[in-house]
């Protein structure tokens, strides 16, 4: 396959706006995407398969055992498409995948693909609002997802409310950003804190959560990059689709990233790594006396520094400050040879409130050689976007 082809699975489900498929397949046509369609048995009620094959250019698959007489099928088309999109999804089949059923062709591919998974519900209001169907939404955002819509407005019902989908327009734009900017591309992506042995029971550690160097691996995933994420100590849910490798110390995570660095593209440096460790770590736990105590600190490898010194990669580290961020956040730029900074500011606020760490929200300052981008602020997932977006573009400006 050619690596700069985007094949979108756009798979239809039962509802009045499943008419509206025909639009889909049509603008995404326009951008030089590759269109295959799942039907469910309901969907055909509302918009007959010949059309949707007429206008695909391809067969429209329906029946996990008929379909080209293949049984094995629904593995085909997860593992062919780049992203996969349902739309209109109905309530019934949310609460499908909420519940991973597979019974038949749609939701049985659904639960065999990686790539990343777009769902843009289209019901009455009233089903939108109800409790088991908003469960089922925030599960399957739990699990990555990603929901388009709905939207409030006049329903075929006669009724007014949230449960239209998108307009097509929108929807097809949500959808495609980003989509194949890192298309093959092998990106490292470090996250969370590290800790650092004291003796069996006590660490040294730092306030990182992982959530942006986790939401940077979802986004890198959705922009089509083989993501290995290298993450310390958190409580977050494994990105869909990311190699996940878990470490403890400063010295794994480095042992571990220069494990993965063969043919890596991009190296994003999110993880807050301890600059020292002590000297020695007591084989047993170190009991309480009324006198102070003193442990001995040693340097930990420079994770940054050591990838940076590949001209090869393409290295993206970040700056957490607390005074003079922008100036601290340069001078780390060239000390480390880095091609891009990223800069938060840390710590307490007025309010007693950690900044940047722990967060869903933040704000952020790009720096690179020759450009200066400010952030403002937002949640941890639109600002990864953001970043991955002018991570891609200057990648490719340095790459020709």
């Amino acid at each position: 396959m050619n690596p700069s082809t985007k094949n979108v699975l756009l798979g239809v489900t039962g509802g009045i706006a499943a008419y509206k498929s025909a639009d889909i397949i049509r603008r995404l046509q326009d951008q030089n995407i590759t269109v295959r369609v799942v039907m469910t048995q309901a969907a055909e009620k509302f918009i007959g398969k010949v059309t949707l094959q007429a206008l695909s250019g391809s067969p429209v698959f329906t029946d996990i055992f008929k379909s080209n007489e293949r049984v094995m099928e629904h593995i085909d088309l997860a593992r062919w498409a780049d992203k996969i999109l349902i739309a209109p999804a109905s309530a019934d089949f949310l609460a499908k995948l909420a519940n991973g059923n597979a019974n038949d062709l749609l939701s049985t591919l659904c639960l065999a693909a990686n790539c990343p998974i777009y769902l843009a519900p289209a019901m009455n209001h009233v089903m939108w609002a109800n409790s088991a169907t908003q469960d089922n939404v925030k599960l399957l955002s739990s699990r990555d997802y990603q929901f388009l819509g709905p939207e409030k407005g006049n329903q075929a019902c006669g009724e007014t409310g949230k449960g239209r989908l998108m307009e097509v327009e929108t929807l097809v734009g949500a959808f495609l950003n980003n989509f194949g900017l890192l298309k093959n591309k092998n990106i490292v992506i470090t996250a969370g804190p590290t800790r650092e042995a004291i003796d069996p029971v006590r660490f040294i550690s730092n306030h990182s959560s992982g959530k942006m160097g986790y939401a940077l691996a979802r986004q890198a995933k959705m922009a089509g990059a083989n993501v290995t994420l290298i993450s310390g100590p958190v409580n977050i849910e494994q990105p869909k689709g990311v190699i996940t490798i878990h470490v403890e110390s400063a010295e794994q995570m480095f042992s571990a990233v220069k494990q993965q660095l063969n043919d890596t593209h991009i190296f994003i440096g999110a993880a807050a790594v301890a600059d020292y460790r002590p000297e020695n770590i007591a084989n047993n736990k170190i009991k309480k006396s009324d006198s102070a105590i003193k442990i001995n600190m040693q340097k930990n490898p420079d994770i940054l520094a050591n990838v940076a010194s590949d001209p090869n990669i393409f290295c993206v580290g970040f700056a957490a400050e607390t005074e003079n961020l922008v100036d601290n956040a340069k001078s780390k730029l060239n000390n480390k040879s880095l091609d891009m900074i990223i800069g938060n500011q840390v710590g307490k606020d007025d309010e007693g409130n950690y900044q940047g760490f722990h967060s869903d929200r933040n704000k952020l300052i790009v720096i690179t050689e020759n450009s200066q981008n400010e952030l403002a602020e937002n949640d941890k997932n639109h600002l990864s976007k953001e970043l991955i977006q002018l991570i891609a573009e200057a990648y490719t400006k340095n790459n020709g």
